[in-house]
């Protein structure tokens, strides 16, 4: 029931030939990823796991009580029985609700529903033993899977010195979503906003369990990825259906319940051989008491039978139902997606596009019959594949689209990223293994269509002076600012001729001590703004131009004036004063 990363896992040496025949039943009920590893080290199982993980369960075990056949209904509005085993944990209920609409912002394309998340909190602790945990969602004991010492199960020596688990030889899956040690060092999560990650609290754990079944851009609207999300946390056949099951049963309707009230399954998948039943409960001590249903055959465990069959939780006795279909032998009709023999293009435009603005043209494909004739009803998935940061709209790198009446798809408008060059996107049928459309897309350099000076401010300079002022524009695209765009500042000869000056202000000179008068790739800053260097006057006055222009067909021109230096007059001595003379004595 816990995740398991970095590791190759080896079950013990078992001697005996029931301890053999033991681990062999096991073995339909592995985690993800640790099943036994062969001598030359390649495993084998889901692949579409987290970089350097294996599974999100570590070879524990997990509940196999399989839902009431038939799905849950709202109780009436005079009151009635609702069914129990639709009940979830009130406290337990919040955490997957919140985990899923933390989800859809953080993972859009992800598609995670919360009726996921209580089917593999049910198979893995039931509902954290039915809701025992306080206000904050934290169980009081931590619930703990069996050691994994290769006795039965995988072989984990200890990853984190016994601070989840509380042992320092082995690990053991820990909390209500069973995560071991190793694996939730990578992947735990603050699910309750309270600064800590605890893999005992429902809240960190769901949201922890989510993000862990959307890796590798998994969809989860898309069944092929659904079922390799469940099979990275457990690579059993069995684990996956019983959660779908569980899974399919909530979508039906759940009621909450106080904490603490929930029902406790009681079937493990440990507890099918003799000696192999580790008690999954609070601390990991203790066994749980087997209750036999309330109806049914000798040895139905309740509510199921060996081979998986449903068979009713209440009442006993056979059912009336007819085999066959009541007796009706005609073949089902195939479904739409059965129908497909073929996805073609539908005349779908080039996709180019410059940096951080929309594709103008979108992908669009049609599923057709043998006949030729289009496919309505049909799933169809668009994805983004390649390097590239460009993803469809509300940040999704795929997408599905049903097909229309005529069997066509549209792809959701694409949003190019701040990455330049080329990607592919790819269409597929999904649930089924037709060959797929690949579309080249390419993302240009980000572009403006518009340039204004920051300042109305005169730039005028003496010649052989420099100006006071340096010259700024702005970027803009559609209307908002251009960030990252390419441009180049040249003094050009006239309004008609754009070839350099030879003459009048330049930016610098060069180590030869000749005038630059033009610049080339310079770029807009996030503002979209631009500042040039520092111009400088020669000796020549006049009035001259400077034209920046970008990728996209940003122009502008700007005037300079650069006047003659102002003349010095000498100036004439002035003749010193005549003396006074003294006055005549009296």
């Amino acid at each position: 029931m816990a995740p398991v990363i970095g590791r190759r896992l080896r079950r013990g040496a078992v001697t005996s030939a029931v301890a053999a025949a033991a681990v062999a039943a096991l073995a339909a009920s592995q985690a993800p990823g640790v099943t036994d590893v062969p001598r030359d080290g390649q495993t084998t199982g889901a692949t579409d796991t987290p970089p350097g993980g294996d599974s999100a369960t570590g070879d524990s075990p997990y509940y196999t009580d399989l839902p009431p056949l038939k799905s849950p209904v709202p109780a009436a509005p005079n009151g009635g029985d609702k069914e129990a085993e639709a009940g979830v944990p009130a406290t337990v209920l919040d955490a997957y609700k919140k985990a899923e609409t933390a989800l859809a912002e953080a993972k859009p394309g992800c598609n995670v529903p919360w009726q996921l998340l209580a089917a593999i909190g049910k198979v893995e602790s039931g509902h954290a033993r039915g809701g025992r945990v306080d206000a904050n969602g934290t169980t009081p004991k931590p619930i703990l899977g069996p050691v994994l010492n290769g006795n039965g199960f995988a072989k984990i020596t200890d990853t984190d010195k016994g601070a989840y688990d509380g042992d320092t030889t082995h690990d053991r899956a820990v909390g209500p979503m069973q995560f071991i040690p190793a694996t939730w060092a990578f992947s735990g999560k603050d699910g309750n906003d309270d600064g800590k990650k605890d893999p005992n609290n429902i809240y960190d754990a769901a949201l922890a369990a989510g993000h862990y079944l959307c890796a590798n851009d998994r969809d989860l609207a898309v069944e092929d990825d659904l079922h390799r999300a469940i099979l990275s946390y457990n690579q059993s056949t069995e684990y996956l259906n019983t959660v779908l099951s569980w899974l399919e049963y909530y979508r039906n309707g759940v009621h909450e319940v106080p904490d603490g009230k929930g029902v406790l399954p009681d079937d493990r998948s440990d507890r099918r051989v003799p000696g192999l039943g580790p008690s999954l409960t609070p601390g990991g001590t203790g066994t749980p008491s087997h209750k036999p249903g309330k109806g049914g055959g000798k040895g139905d465990n309740g509510n199921r039978d060996r081979t998986g069959t449903h068979t009713p939780g209440k009442g006993g006795g056979s059912g009336s139902e007819k085999p066959g279909n009541g007796g009706d032998d005609k073949p089902d009709p195939p479904t739409p997606t059965e129908r497909v023999a073929r996805l073609k293009d539908a005349d779908t435009g080039t996709l180019t596009a410059a940096a951080g603005d929309a594709f103008a043209e979108r992908v669009e494909v049609r599923t057709e019959s043998k006949s030729g004739s289009g496919v309505a009803k049909v799933k169809v998935k668009f994805r983004v594949v390649g390097d590239t940061d460009t993803r469809f709209e509300g940040g999704a790198r795929s997408a599905v689209v049903t097909t229309t009446a005529a069997g066509k798809a549209t792809a959701p408008v694409l949003k190019a990223g701040k990455k330049t060059g080329q990607f592919a996107v790819r269409a597929t049928v999904v649930g089924r293994t037709l060959t797929g459309l690949d579309y080249t897309a390419k993302v240009t350099a980000p572009q403006a269509d518009a340039l204004v000076r920051t300042s109305d401010k005169p730039l005028t300079c003496e010649a052989g002076k420099e100006f006071a002022d340096r010259v700024e524009v702005k970027a803009t695209y559609k209307g908002e600012a251009a960030d990252g765009v390419t441009a180049s500042a040249t003094l050009i000869t006239s309004a008609t001729d754009a070839t350099p000056n030879d003459k009048g202000p330049y930016f610098f000179k060069d180590a030869n001590g000749n005038p630059v008068r033009a610049l080339k790739g310079l770029k807009t800053d996030a503002n979209g703004l631009l500042k040039l260097p520092k111009l400088y006057a020669d000796d020549a006055a006049g009035t001259y131009l400077l034209r920046v222009a970008t990728v996209g067909g940003g122009t502008l021109t700007v005037e300079l004036k650069v006047t003659a230096p102002a003349e010095t007059t000498p100036s004439t001595p002035t003749a010193p004063a005549t003396p006074a003379l003294p006055a005549a004595p009296a």
